[in-house]
């Protein structure tokens, strides 16, 4: 389920103001659940996975996406190890 239209979209009210506040920094969050509004355009966040920050440069095409879409926290390793067989004629 969304969120509601009347309440407008959800913004973390600290990460409004260290955006607001300026700097060329990248700025560390862990609001993963925080949508990214325009005044986000053309900045840096260092976005939390649950283990380590990922860079995340936000364009205008990210606009209205949540910040936890673009810092995976999962790691796909693949479906199995490839074992090569021989077969031997005996």
């Amino acid at each position: 389920m969304s969120r509601s239209s009347k309440k407008g979209p959800y913004i973390d009210q600290n990460l409004l103001k260290k955006v607001a506040k300026g700097g060329t920094e990248a700025i560390k969050t862990w609001a993963r659940r925080s949508q990214i509004p325009p005044e986000f355009v053309g900045k840096n966040f260092e976005v939390h996975n649950g283990k380590k920050f990922i860079n995340v440069y936000v364009t205008e095409d990210m606009v209205g996406h949540r910040l936890g879409e673009f810092s995976a926290t999962r790691t796909f390793k693949g479906h199995g190890r490839v074992v090569k067989r021989v077969i031997e004629k005996t």
